[in-house]
């Protein structure tokens, strides 16, 4: 998958010990992110990442093995359906109609800003394509749409102008600032002189002393059984199954076309990439039987935590091949391509929630949903003390899970005809 730079201290044979490094390192980006602030607020993404990426620069872990590759075959794909079992489109709706309408208000954010930013920086970005996929998936949904992206586009096979991890720092480090943003919004009087914040108002002045931060507070214990385990590890694996079954009879069914050159080969590219996505039918089978049998799936505890783990494995793995010269030298622009992303979907989100007479709340935490995903979204709210308002973002941005895939895939079969 990733070329071997020089022979490493642990060799790419040795599976156990990789397989306990990346485990480790996940482990410890994981415990960082919920004992400390400074940690919570770099994330433990970005934690795991760039120990893995000091990691191999040291020439301490291989660049190429066996057991990355299993992580993307294997791991992410099981992820997944994990993250999804909260998926039940009837409970979204009638919990959270109004800030679901919100949210994809804010979704049309982001993909105009995708748009903007592939117009402007094809010419100096070669090969934005796979990059608009997977920043319009993690921008709506979160990092298992940007994982599904980049194993539906074969980024990690392909030769590049950029690399996976260069663009998740790039990704990961607007999304950071953009937080900032986010929490500082609140407390500027023109937000507040041109917004409803009822949320705002019943929020005492004084703020409550903390001893977690709020990954561990969003991340406290549950109650989890040996049942709940196998429950969500044999559901998940027979979605995988089925779905790898469904994407490989049905892809040959509506070859995509080598160009599209006219409307109807873009609809026939279209309609090939969706039904051969293995990715796609993952979450469309998950989403399923999450809304028409959710009360198998919704009462499955710790679906969500297994499943985060399991991206976090996966975040890890990526910053294995990042070479440090390469991300000073190729990020700069990336970070531009993301911040133009992530700046249209805030004037937009304002600009329509403002239109549509929503609050000041409301917007801010669809476009967090949006960019960083139901935790961040969910994280905001608890520290705001707005909450009234978790629920409901946690699951508008689960929702932006089960879109992430689809608009990811429309954004980039649309714009390659550009």
């Amino acid at each position: 998958m990733f070329t071997v730079i020089a022979d490493s201290f642990i060799k790419a044979d040795n599976t156990w010990a990789l397989w306990a490094i990346l485990v480790l390192i996940t482990c410890i980006s994981i415990y960082l992110e919920q004992k400390y602030d400074w940690a919570a607020k770099i994330t433990g993404a970005i934690i795991g990442l760039l120990i893995a990426m000091l990691l191999a620069n040291f020439n301490v872990i291989p660049t190429d093995a066996p057991v990355y590759d299993a992580v993307w075959g294997y791991v992410v794909p099981l992820g997944i359906p994990l993250l999804l079992f909260n998926a039940n489109l009837k409970k979204i709706w009638r919990e959270s109609g109004r800030i679901l309408v919100m949210f994809c208000l804010s979704a049309l954010g982001t993909m105009l800003g995708v748009a903007i930013a592939y117009f402007a920086l094809k010419g100096a970005i070669p090969q934005l394509i796979p990059a608009v996929a997977m920043m319009t998936g993690t921008y709506i949904g979160g990092g298992v749409n940007f994982a599904a992206m980049a194993a539906q586009y074969d980024v990690a096979n392909k030769v590049t102008a950029w690399t996976i991890a260069e663009l998740t720092v790039a990704d990961n480090l607007l999304m950071a600032l953009y937080f900032f943003v986010l929490l500082a919004i609140p407390s500027v009087k023109f937000f507040r002189k041109h917004f409803t914040h009822p949320h705002i108002d019943e929020v005492e002045a004084a703020s409550e002393e903390r001893d977690k931060t709020l990954a561990a507070q969003y991340w406290s214990p549950k109650n989890i059984s040996l049942l709940d385990i196998a429950k969500a590890m044999a559901t998940s694996f027979m979605i995988v199954w089925i779905s790898t079954e469904l994407a490989t009879w049905l892809k040959g069914l509506v070859p995509i076309p080598e160009t599209s050159a006219t409307i109807g080969d873009f609809f026939q590219s279209l309609v090939g990439n969706f039904l051969g996505s293995q990715y796609l039918w993952i979450t469309t089978i998950t989403m399923l039987l999450a809304t028409f049998l959710p009360n198998f799936l919704g009462n499955i505890n710790g679906a969500q935590e297994i499943g985060t783990f399991l991206i976090y494995i996966f975040l890890v793995v990526i910053g294995v091949p990042a070479s440090i010269p390469q991300i000073l030298k190729n990020a700069p622009l990336l970070l531009v391509f993301a911040g133009i992303i992530v700046i249209i979907n805030m004037v937009v989100s304002l600009g329509l929630g403002k239109l549509f007479k929503f609050n000041l709340e409301e917007i801010l935490l669809c476009s967090n949903a949006n960019i960083g995903g139901p935790t961040t979204a969910a994280a905001m709210a608890i520290s705001k003390g707005w909450t009234k308002l978790i629920g409901p973002i946690i699951l508008a941005g689960i929702f932006g899970y089960v879109i992430g895939n689809y608009l990811g895939i429309f954004m980039a079969t649309l714009l390659q005809n550009f």
